[in-house]
């Protein structure tokens, strides 16, 4: 059966002795984020975690949502398990203290929100959405909006949602069809259409806030005739209750391959009010606050996943007997099999699927730090530097995480054989869950493109070397270590690898766009190829002098070592194609006549 329990151990491991999470309390704001207090947090979400969500995941998939006369419910238990998340604060952890929020670090947000991903993708919608209106209509929004809906999403009594897609657009937001009439009142009426929309109607909440994108009449044509409206559900009355309702419905909800515990509703706005938020034709500078944020938030699902993967097939490998160990000193006492915990290629998809998590965790929460600096560091150019880091990584962490969430998943329903594809086991699920990621808040092409198309090349590389500058440093620092060869001379040699891609497309690029266009995907494979290996070699030379400091908790640094030699020797060797794939320009892609496909 799918197992899940919070990998506190590890978590704390990359936050505290890593990332060095003191610093966090050094910030201002965050005095109180001490590294006991976040250890303190953490343990409580992942009770919750296990204890709450976790146990409706399965039967919430099963289930799936209600949608009758325009109302949607939620599988049996979600209802419950939401006011418990809601009562204890889980929706106001990373929240201003001025609107009722307890002022957490994000690093330590992102840590709930893999527990969370983890235990139950779909529940983790709700409030997943919840988070990106907040964090819109903080930035954006005008006074009178924040003191009056802020405090209703941050205790959770209220929702959110973005509504972005429409029939004839999804990544091509330009095509929108959605008008918003100027009213008397200084107020808008919004008419149109939105698909895809993520709980954009349930039974959880008393009120729900749609974030949504539409044109003005006199709007310019495409993205930059964006404008961004809030638009309630039900309109507040003078007591600040929900009253009547407003102009928004659900036509439909949407019956699909995962989170089928999440409602994804088709929404319908007749001339429903709504208010102005961040200027005229300014929507998509507002959304994308939104939709950076939750693209990193999707990263954690598909590493939130592959941590229920592994677990769930580690234990299985443990357990189930079939065949013979190939080496005696292997094989079992006892009984007419072994585990096949020990079989070689069993152990392959583990390590593998442990090796590239424990990165991922480690390259996720460096970004969440490096988002706690870029607000609150009063040295300017620290924030600068900061903001560039979090900027070049999103579209890295997005795709690489959910591409290895949905690997891990598949290479779990391998482990357990027949029981992996059968339902009841709840491995399949994860398979069918992680799918979306890859898809949801831009593609993996799409964030590849993003990367080569515009990171590499903003402001003469000045976002580029915020990663390249810290890699290089620390490869030469550590060059002559013989204790960390294993790990430095590898990632060298692929770090070299991405250096001369990205010269080779930067040049190729100005020349011929496509150039850029066909190489992206690789670029940004073999990018994570090397973020991955530069965490590891971070851990590993932290594990290394634990051992050589301490006799305590020796396993884990010496589990570390392994899982890094691991990474090296099966996993990083993969830049060597992804790089001649890079290398070999766009000719063979785009010389084939669109006819013959």
């Amino acid at each position: 059966m799918a197992i899940y329990q919070a990998p506190l151990r590890d978590m704390r491991f990359v936050l505290h002795e890593l990332l060095d999470s003191s610093a966090l309390s050094q910030l201002p704001g965050y005095e109180q984020a001490t590294p006991d207090l976040i250890d303190a947090v953490l343990e409580q979400a992942a009770k919750l975690a296990e204890s709450e969500l976790f146990p409706l995941n399965l039967p919430g998939d099963a289930e799936g949502c209600h949608f009758e006369n325009g109302v949607v419910r939620t599988p049996k238990g979600f209802k419950e398990a939401y006011r418990i998340f809601r009562e204890g604060g889980w929706t106001a952890l990373a929240c201003d203290p001025d609107y009722g929020g307890q002022g957490m670090p994000h690093a330590v947000n992102f840590v709930v929100e893999e527990m969370i991903s983890s235990a139950n993708l779909s529940f983790g919608m709700y409030p997943g959405l919840s988070a990106g209106a907040y964090r819109a209509l903080y930035l954006h929004a005008e006074d009178w909006i924040k003191q009056q809906y802020l405090p209703k999403l941050v205790d959770g009594t209220w929702t959110g949602t973005m509504c972005l897609t429409e029939a004839q657009c999804g990544t091509d937001l330009g095509l929108i069809r959605t008008r918003a009439d100027p009213a008397d009142d200084g107020s808008y009426r919004i008419s149109g259409t939105k698909i895809f929309i993520s709980a954009g109607e349930h039974d959880l909440s008393e009120n729900i806030l749609h974030l949504v994108l539409a044109k003005l009449p006199d709007a310019p044509s495409g993205t930059r005739g964006i404008s961004l409206f809030l638009v309630p559900k039900f309109l507040p009355g003078e007591d600040g209750r929900p009253g009547p309702r407003n102009g928004v419905s659900c036509g439909s909800i949407e019956h699909k391959m995962g989170i089928k515990a999440s409602a994804t509703c088709v929404l319908n706005f007749d001339g429903a009010k709504g208010w102005l938020v961040g200027g005229k034709h300014q929507g998509m500078r507002c959304m994308f606050t939104m939709m950076n944020a939750a693209r990193l938030g999707v990263g954690l699902q598909g590493l939130g996943v592959a941590a229920t993967a592994y677990q769930s097939a580690a234990s299985y490998a443990k357990e189930r007997r079939q065949g013979r160990s190939l080496s005696k000193a292997q094989a079992r006492e006892g009984g007419e099999a072994d585990p096949i915990i020990v079989h070689p290629d069993v152990r392959r998809l583990l390590l593998e699927m442990r090796a590239v998590s424990e990165a991922s965790r480690a390259l996720a929460y460096w970004v969440g730090m490096e988002i706690d600096q870029a607000e609150r560091n009063p040295d300017e150019s620290r924030r600068q530097e900061a903001e560039d880091l979090v900027a070049l990584l999103t579209p890295v962490i997005k795709a690489a995480l959910t591409d290895h969430g949905f690997e891990a998943a598949n290479n779990a329903v391998q482990v357990l054989g027949g029981h992996g594809y059968i339902h009841e086991w709840g491995v399949e699920q994860l398979v069918r869950d992680a799918r979306i990621t890859q898809i949801y808040e831009g593609t993996n092409g799409v964030q590849a493109l993003d990367l080569v198309g515009r990171k590499l090349g903003q402001d003469m590389g000045r976002l580029l070397r915020r990663f390249f500058h810290p890699v290089a440093a620390f490869l030469a620092k550590h060059a002559n270590d013989a204790a960390l060869a294993a790990y430095i001379g590898p990632t060298a040699k692929a770090f070299g690898r991405l250096q001369q891609a990205t010269l080779s497309l930067a040049q190729k690029g100005m020349a011929n766009p496509e150039e850029a266009g066909a190489a992206a995907t690789d670029y940004s494979k073999l990018f994570a190829l090397v973020a991955w290996a530069f965490m590891w070699c971070r851990m590993a030379a932290v594990a290394n002098a634990k051992l050589a400091q301490s006799e305590d908790d020796t396993d884990f640094y010496k589990a570390k070592l392994d899982a890094a030699r691991f990474f090296m020797a099966r996993v990083l060797p993969r830049h060597s194609t992804h790089f001649q794939a890079v290398m070999a320009g766009s000719e063979t892609l785009m010389r084939v006549p669109a006819e013959s496909f």
